[in-house]
């Protein structure tokens, strides 16, 4: 166990975040020097307390024609798993009017759960068809009738190319694997142990949090948040909107939060972080590391004011505060078991943060 979170931290230095001004305001009450499940505790809070219009199931009919336009014809949605609109074959298409949803196969697109109803634990229809979870539209993407029962309620796995079944599984499709990432995670942040991803991704578990499948963050690294997803959050975001449920899905906004939160592949960041003439003003050294010692000692590259030094485990609880006002500073973690840490330095100018090894 402690090999695998050696994997999970030895190259991530955590980026200070920072929501850009047009997200400050609905961010406002998250700490963004959390990490870990700490960090996924507030951003859950904050996304099911934003969540203030319940749209109805037949609602997300109007929603979708609105947050799937397709970019390059506005008189069309984009069809989740579709990739090809020229092979002559309705299933396989990745635009279609928007006038043509319902459910008949052949020439319809209609409402696909990407986290199947069947799969919740309890199924999302069990609080009603008309309330989240099964309605909210954070889930709900245009896909082909056929396209979408083919995949039904098949497991998300590992694949390459078009969508399709894998081995009884089902891959999205290299467009949308990211998409597909970032609902489930999405999902889980809002409706918790119901919509665990486990439930309907296959592959190795993560290390911090065994509800959460690796194969997942590794889709979300790969494959860029599009403009449809952007397109989606920014209207669902605004509760004044029609059909807007008022919440927002925060891994659209910056994949690199579940970096944060379970490691592995490491997400784009698409907020500002420091800048590097920060991150040089406030550069320190951990002397020795790894160390079997209970002391270990902080030296700075340039003396700042205002320093305080933070150290969090690895499922993100701050485990020891102090502050620091000489260029070299003896820690004492003593009280610390042998493990890995991240030591963070936190000043007026920003922050940077570390790993430590105690042995």
């Amino acid at each position: 166990m402690k090999q695998l979170y050696f994997l999970f931290f030895t190259s991530i230095a955590f980026a200070q975040l920072t929501p850009p001004a047009n997200l400050q305001s609905y961010y406002s009450g998250i700490d963004f020097n959390k990490t870990g499940t700490n960090l996924f505790d507030d951003l859950a809070v904050t996304t099911a307390s934003k969540h203030t219009n319940y749209i109805s199931y037949s609602d997300v009919w109007e929603a979708d024609k609105i947050t799937d336009e397709d970019p390059a014809n506005s008189n069309n949605v984009l069809l989740i798993y579709g990739y090809n609109d020229n092979d002559g074959n309705y299933i396989t298409d990745r635009s279609r009017s928007k006038t043509l949803n319902g459910g008949t196969q052949g020439t319809d697109w209609n409402r696909e759960h990407t986290f199947p109803n069947s799969l919740a634990s309890p199924k999302l229809e069990d609080s009603g068809t008309n309330v989240p979870p099964y309605a909210d539209a954070h889930n709900l993407r245009p896909s082909d009738v056929r396209m979408n029962n083919n995949r039904g309620n098949l497991l998300f796995a590992s694949g390459s190319g078009n969508a399709g079944n894998v081995s009884g599984n089902w891959y999205p499709g290299d467009e949308w694997k990211g998409d597909v990432a970032r609902i489930i995670m999405y999902m889980y942040l809002r409706y918790g142990t119901q919509c665990k991803p486990s439930y309907t991704a296959v592959g190795t578990t993560n290390s911090v949090d065994s509800n959460m499948i690796n194969l997942l963050l590794q889709w979300n690294a790969e494959d860029q948040v599009s403009t449809i997803e952007d397109n989606r959050n920014t209207y669902h975001g605004n509760a004044s909107n029609t059909y807007g449920q008022g919440n927002r899905n925060p891994f659209i906004d910056n994949p690199y939060l579940a970096t944060v939160i379970w490691g592995g592949t490491v997400a784009q960041n698409r907020w500002n972080s420091l800048s590097t003439n920060n991150r040089e003003a406030i550069n320190f050294s951990i002397y020795p590391n790894p160390t079997k010692e209970n002391v270990f000692k902080i030296t700075l590259s340039n003396h700042t004011t205002n320093l305080n030094l933070e150290i969090f485990n690895v499922l993100g609880k701050s485990v020891l505060k102090q502050k620091l006002s000489n260029n070299t500073s003896e820690i004492n973690i003593g009280t610390l078991k042998k493990g890995i840490y991240l030591v963070r330095l936190n000043s007026d100018k920003g922050s940077i943060t570390k790993k430590l090894i105690k042995q």
